[in-house]
């Protein structure tokens, strides 16, 4: 499929969602592989803007019907490359790897590679591919688009936004507002709960070397294995204080109860050497630029 037939198709499905959350497609011209969008303003977001972007983000999601399926690719999550990356970096770092770990991120991958879903996800959901209208939310910049479940974008706001250059965090207020917004949304757009773990997610972005770097460096090199003798900007943020950060929230959504609870150990005590290690390391930005 062509890129301009990729996105006309895209287009067509998430133009199913009223009141919209794209542009418009006014027209197009094959020979010079051009879409024609409508022309949006974008206005300052409010300060509680990721209330308003999860409940766009969610109705996006819901634009999907059986009909989508083989029309675009499927999201794929870590693998086993990124499990054995993750363990070289604790024991380089110097944390004890607890005995069951590794049957509990074997089993993490599995799960997120069976994770039901055919939502249509973003791919790249970022500040700066929401524009804030007088008319609501419209995403912009679907080159990494996929089908798949949600919770793997929802997981941005708690996790702070992997794929972005813009990496910032909410306060935990508005984080859980957004969250319960974008559930409510997704349950009266689709009839149907939530489905899927969090906790899951947000420990499948952690594994992601490639999420603490742009687009063009990614499958590269073990980004990871960089860590531990280099630090570097991205953005709003260092791969450090990214790293720090999904160290953290992985830590605390594995806490009560969790599948992954020999990761929680592993997480927290990484948490410990990074702030030992690197006292002047800063968390993650909370107001988006």
């Amino acid at each position: 499929m062509t890129m301009q037939r990729y996105g006309r198709r895209l287009l067509h499905i998430a133009s199913r969602v009223d009141p919209p959350v794209v542009p418009m497609l006014l027209g197009t011209d094959p020979g010079e592989r051009v879409l024609v969008l409508e022309h949006l303003e974008h206005q300052k977001p409010r300060a509680d803007w990721v209330v308003d972007y999860a409940t766009a983000l969610a109705r996006l999601h819901s634009a999907t019907h059986a009909d989508s399926r083989g029309s675009l690719p499927a999201w794929s999550g870590p693998g086993q490359d990124d499990i054995d990356s993750f363990f070289g970096l604790a024991r380089t770092l110097g944390a004890a790897v607890p005995a069951g770990a590794r049957d509990e991120l074997d089993g993490l991958v599995n799960r997120l590679t069976r994770m039901e879903g055919t939502a249509l996800l973003h791919g790249d959901p970022c500040p700066g591919n929401d524009l804030h209208t007088s008319a609501g939310v419209r995403f912009i910049d679907f080159e990494q688009a996929a089908l798949g479940n949600g919770l793997v974008e929802l997981a941005y706001l708690r996790i702070g936004f992997p794929t972005c250059w813009c990496a910032t965090v909410p306060h935990s207020e508005t984080l859980d507002a957004a969250e319960a917004a974008y559930r409510m949304t997704w349950q009266n757009a689709t009839g149907t709960e939530v489905c899927g773990d969090l906790t899951d997610v947000c420990a499948g972005w952690l594994l992601r070397g490639d999420a603490l770097v742009q687009r063009a460096e990614r499958e590269t090199t073990d980004h990871l294995a960089r860590i531990p003798n280099h630090d570097w900007k991205w953005g709003t943020a260092t791969a450090r204080q990214r790293l720090a950060h999904r160290l953290q929230i992985v830590s605390r959504l594995t806490a009560e109860g969790s599948q992954l609870q020999d990761l929680g150990r592993l997480t927290a005590a990484l948490c410990d050497i990074m702030r030992t290690r690197w006292p002047t390391l800063q968390p993650l930005p909370f107001q988006r630029p």
